[in-house]
Order: C-alpha cells, then structure tokens, then sequence
C-alpha cells in the first residue's frame, strides 16, 4: 500500500512542477513577459492610430457674423 502512495506523491509531484498555478517562479516570469507585451503592443498601437490619422483638423461649419470682421445681412 505504502508503494503505491509513494509512487502518486512522486507523480504527483511531477505534476505540480510543471504546473504553471504551482510554480510561483515560472508564473511570475510568464506574467511579465506578458505584461511587456501587452504594453508593446498598446504604444505599437497608438502609434499607428496616430500616424494613421494625423491630426486631420475637422472642417467646421462658422456662422458669418461670428467672424473676426462679422458679415452682417441688412434687410
């Protein structure tokens, strides 16, 4: 009986070793890796929406009496 809980405990072990939850030192090597990823990508990202879009000014539609010098319509 002792044979066999030896040889679980030591599958069981192998198990948790290459468990990513178990290992607290590859898991935390793995979620950086991905936050600096994810990161890169972000700014990779903004950059092509900015060099994409390129600060297009919006045409926009001014009332003429609002002007510098007001155009008024005289009736």
């Amino acid at each position: 009986m002792s044979i066999h809980t030896e040889e679980y405990q030591q599958e069981l072990q192998k198990v948790q070793d290459r468990d990513f939850t178990h290992s607290w030192v590859s898991s935390s090597a793995y979620l950086f890796y991905l936050q600096i990823a994810c990161f890169i990508a972000l700014v990779l990202g903004g950059c092509y929406m900015l060099s994409t879009k390129r600060f297009e000014k919006p045409e926009v539609k001014v009332q003429s009496s609002t002007l510098y010098t007001p155009k008024y319509e005289t009736k």
